[in-house]
């Protein structure tokens, strides 16, 4: 059985201008995972299907772009969701920067 997260990522970008950073930077994700990831994601209009695959665990995620948010569901499977509430915390820290960077020169 899995465990969900739900975490809000609020932000001053517009909807289009966040959905281009996220792609930008969604490639990146497997960086910040020890021991590295297989990352895939697709579009499915404003919402991103993701899934992160780590240490023999798959965590799948759906990310909905607003234009003020990102509202992130996350669905950890097993022994995972025993981090339910670390991992959640690491998210709203963290999760804005990483999703959101704009590396644009």
């Amino acid at each position: 059985m899995s465990q969900p997260i739900d975490v809000d990522l609020p932000h001053k970008l517009g909807k289009e201008e966040a959905k281009r950073r996220i792609g930008g930077n969604i490639h990146k994700l497997h960086e910040h995972i020890p021991g590295g990831a297989n990352v895939t994601s697709r579009w499915e209009g404003d919402m991103m299907k993701l899934s992160v695959g780590a240490m023999n665990q798959t965590i799948d995620a759906d990310l909905t772009v607003f234009d003020d948010k990102i509202h992130c569901h996350f669905r950890l499977p097993g022994l995972l969701g025993m981090f339910a509430q670390p991992i959640a915390a690491m998210l709203k820290a963290r999760g804005g920067d990483l999703l959101l960077e704009d590396k644009r020169d």
